[in-house]
């Protein structure tokens, strides 16, 4: 029916956080890690430190194996960090490989600062450019600075980390913790703890590790969407045998407190809705389409009332809103200049200049286009989808966007939770789902090819928005760092 709990682009994003723990590591050797989720074996991490004269090469891959409702997706990320022995960046490169889809990325850092980058998605190849972060380091520069402020216990220092797979650096505040005895499978270590708080666009991910006196990693804990993951040193014996993939799809449902048939044909739906746990992050974004606001209790109250798409709006944005703009180019997940995509574009507006018609028109075919809908995709670019007719809600989402700035119209995609009243056995709940915004006579427009092509109906009151960008994998961090920490106390639908 189109409808997935996103786990390919939280996967990976959970996955880039742990890369960023790995960073701790020092040695020169080849240092192979456990990986579980809420205690049971999802894979396993492998780091890799060497020096050759003034170069230092860092690399670390994380392999990583979920259920999706029956169905095993595996992820495999490997970044490798290039840098001086002083600590100075070289360059880098990141590789994602997911079932049916694979992104590589090649950066080099000019004397000047100046990043020259290389990236390609299956057949898409991009190149860019831009400025090396001020005062960002990567994996050796840190590992210099940690040793400059040392492992004495209340220590507190904070230091821009630079992420390949991000392309962006996050601001991380490190503070040395007390010697505690520490669990490695069985065999008991006394350690250094350490917690580190990295501070994505989105929201902050918080770990504690578990050092040795040469500021080795042996035990990483974090907790997202509400699940616990861990990471233990292991030998690679150990870390790389075969285990049964674990079901997380079912772990981030969110239950609705009561049924809300037909919320397709409902004018507005409002929610209360409380956070948990620990979620000091908590955010929900207001847009054209949802109101939020935190009330005195706690509890957040959000109104979402779909906007109105106008009626007489020509083709073509004629703005000068530098988000409307960014919403009208291609990227690597959203190829809207690829011949294949201003084809199908084409073929389903037809000669209308009408851009409510337009976007409508694309949003039916899409629903339609898209022949085999299953959980199977890693996660697919547009142009991928256009070529294979292939996929689940993401896929919908990133080929309407792509279709809709092919044509002119402004177009973006939105991550973020939807109402079903039934799926796979789970009543009543709203899961993970990505659909696409337009933006047609000053306002974002929702529209949900996936739903469409389902007979849903398309987009409604039954969608909450967490995050919205083109596709990107950072997009998703509004999931990770959302998924687990709320509940929704109550609803009341306005029909």
């Amino acid at each position: 029916m189109g409808f997935d709990m996103k786990t390919r682009g939280i996967f990976s994003a959970v996955i880039i956080c742990l890369l960023f723990c790995l960073q701790f590591c020092a040695s020169g050797e080849e240092q192979y890690y456990a990986v579980f989720i809420d205690g049971q074996r999802a894979g396993y991490a492998v780091h890799n430190r060497g020096v050759n004269g003034n170069e230092v090469r860092t690399s670390d891959r994380v392999m990583m194996t979920i259920n999706r409702m029956g169905v095993p997706i595996t992820i495999a990320t490997n970044e490798t960090c290039i840098e001086t022995a002083k600590g100075e960046p070289i360059g880098f490169e990141a590789m994602q490989d997911m079932s049916m889809w694979r992104t590589t990325m090649t950066g080099r850092v000019a004397a000047d600062g100046n990043v020259s980058i290389v990236s390609t998605t299956g057949q898409y190849e991009q190149t860019k450019n831009f400025q090396w972060p001020a005062g960002a380091v990567m994996a050796e520069g840190m590992l210099l600075i940690q040793k400059e402020k040392g492992l004495a216990e209340g220590t507190e220092y904070s230091l821009k980390m630079f992420s390949p797979s991000l392309m962006q650096a996050a601001e991380t505040k490190i503070r040395v913790g007390p010697k505690r005895d520490v669990d490695l499978l069985g065999k008991m270590v006394t350690l250094t703890e350490v917690e580190s708080v990295v501070n994505m666009f989105t929201g902050a991910v918080k770990s504690v590790s578990y050092v040795d006196d040469e500021f080795n990693t042996l035990k990483t804990q974090t907790a997202m969407m509400g699940i616990k993951l861990e990471m233990v040193a292991c030998d690679k014996g150990f870390a790389i045998q075969e285990t049964e993939p674990t079901e997380l799809l079912g772990k981030t449902f969110i239950k609705s407190p009561k049924p809300m048939k037909n919320i397709k044909a409902a004018k507005s739906a409002r929610y209360k809705i409380r956070p948990t746990g620990s979620a000091t992050d908590f955010k929900i974004p207001s847009d054209d389409n949802q109101k939020v606001k935190v009330m005195q209790d706690g509890s957040v109250l959000v109104i979402v009332s779909p906007a109105f798409m106008p009626g007489r709006t020509q083709l073509g944005y004629r703005g000068r809103d530098k988000e409307v703009l960014d919403a009208l180019k291609s990227n690597r997940y959203v190829q809207s200049d690829d011949e294949k995509i201003k084809e199908l574009a084409k073929q389903a507006i037809g000669d209308t200049r009408n851009a409510a018609e337009a976007v409508r028109k694309i949003e039916a075919f899409v629903g339609n286009y898209i022949e085999q809908k299953d959980l199977s995709v890693g996660y697919a670019s547009a142009a991928e989808v256009a070529q294979s007719k292939q996929g689940d809600c993401t896929e919908f989402a990133v080929l309407t966007a792509a279709m809709c700035r092919a044509a002119g119209i402004p177009a973006r995609v939105v991550v973020g939770v939807a109402y079903v009243d039934e799926f796979m056995g789970n009543k009543d709940v709203f899961g993970g789902h990505a659909w696409t915004e337009v933006f047609i006579g000053n306002r974002w427009v929702g529209l949900d090819s996936a739903f469409r092509g389902s007979g849903r109906g398309g987009y409604d009151a039954g969608h909450i928005a967490l995050a919205s960008g083109s596709g990107e994998l950072e997009d998703y961090f509004g999931l990770l760092f959302n998924l687990g920490q709320f509940e929704i106390e109550d609803v009341k639908v306005l029909r």
